[in-house]
């Protein structure tokens, strides 16, 4: 005799066996070696595609800190750019100011000048050949480069030469590169005619096509393998050829604006003013220049032109230009009225389009492939 128990099991047994497909149903509770493969191919791409993307877009970092510099470009007696602190500017002025008065009140000589003229020279008659002499445009850097690069290789100097001698820069022909450490641009800046005959040529470039390529060109200077440790050592020259480089699409908009009223460059009206040049320091506002504390800007359309420029150009927050502005703005509205210009800076551009866009899909790359995992473990 069987116990009952057997009956009641054996019964059981036999009404599974009749089940359909119940025999070889089994779960698991443990996920497949499938599912642990794909979620690490998943989040593999997507490490490597968000890497590349932040690596490769992001706009380069001056520095942890950005400094900004109060000092004043003053133009020394033998035409080259020096750098003067707030006191050693005013003490300066009053040096001009007291030599001035003095010139004026000392007694004048005259002094006659006899010319020998021959007489069958004066009475020809004059001939009508005009010879039209074409001066070369200023270069950047027209004097020796600094001698105090660091390194033996020579790769820093080098890479500089190459750029200045480029057809491409040459085409482009940056107004932002003469501003600085250019002494025939500051012999241009003494007559109307060569200062116009100078913006002309800087603003016929295709603007657009320059400032990606000068851009580049910026990246490509303060590489490891070009100027990266002049660069992190602040070397003038190299300073100066980045800001010049990478403020370019700013300035070339801010030089080639033209007075409405006389169709004149803004820059050159600024720059040939020899009652005030304070005009001319705000052009220097994007190559980390404050405003003098003197200046005295005017209230013209030139300026509120310029100042809307360099606002627009601030929301970039790496560019020097986002330091300096909102100080010269606040200058600006004290001497024309409160909101003659726009003294607040525009929103933070906190990452460039580039990156914007391409963050998005290796960030959605691992929700496909989590769902094909998931379908495949489920069913």
């Amino acid at each position: 005799m069987f116990p009952a128990s057997h009956f009641v099991s054996r019964r059981r047994t036999q009404a599974q066996s009749r089940l359909p497909g119940r025999a070889n149903l089994v779960v698991s509770s443990r996920p497949t070696p499938k599912l642990h493969l794909a979620l690490i191919i998943a989040l593999f791409f997507c490490w490597v595609s968000l890497t590349a993307a932040i690596s490769h877009d992001r706009l380069p970092q001056l520095s942890d800190t950005l400094l900004v510099d109060t000092r004043v470009p003053v133009l020394n007696k033998d035409g080259a750019w020096v750098m003067m602190s707030q006191e050693e500017h005013r003490q300066l002025d009053r040096r001009h100011a007291a030599n001035a008065v003095r010139a004026h009140s000392s007694p004048s000589t005259d002094v006659t000048t006899t010319i020998a003229i021959d007489v069958s020279t004066a009475t020809a008659k004059p001939t009508q050949t005009t010879t039209a002499v074409s001066s070369p445009l200023p270069s950047p850097f027209d004097t020796a480069l600094a001698a105090n690069f660091s390194g033996t290789s020579g790769n820093c100097p080098s890479f500089i030469n190459t750029i200045l001698t480029n057809s491409t820069f040459k085409q482009c022909y940056p107004f932002s590169m003469l501003l600085q450490g250019s002494l025939s641009f500051f012999q241009a800046e003494k007559s109307m005619v060569s200062i116009t005959q100078v913006l002309d040529a800087t603003c016929e470039a295709d603007s657009l096509m320059c400032a990606d390529y000068l851009d580049g060109v910026a990246t490509d200077l303060i590489s490891e393998a070009n100027c990266a440790t002049d660069f992190a050592q602040e070397n003038q020259v190299v300073m100066q050829a980045y800001l010049g480089l990478s403020t370019y699409a700013m300035l070339y908009s801010a030089s080639c604006l033209t007075d409405p009223e006389t169709d004149a460059y803004c820059f050159a009206n600024a720059v040939t003013n020899l009652t005030d040049t304070s005009n001319v320091y705000l052009y220097f506002l994007p190559l980390n220049v404050s405003l003098p504390l003197e200046a005295t800007p005017s209230c013209g359309w030139c300026t509120q032109q310029t100042m809307g420029i360099f606002q627009s150009a601030s929301a970039v927050r790496t560019q020097p230009i986002a330091l300096t502005y909102g100080g010269a703005a606040d200058t600006v509205n004290d001497l024309c009225g409160e909101g003659f210009v726009n003294a607040t800076l525009p929103a933070a551009q906190a990452e460039n389009a580039a990156l914007a866009m391409r963050q998005p899909p290796s960030l959605l790359l691992l929700i496909p492939l989590f769902a094909m995992a998931l379908s495949h473990w489920l069913f």
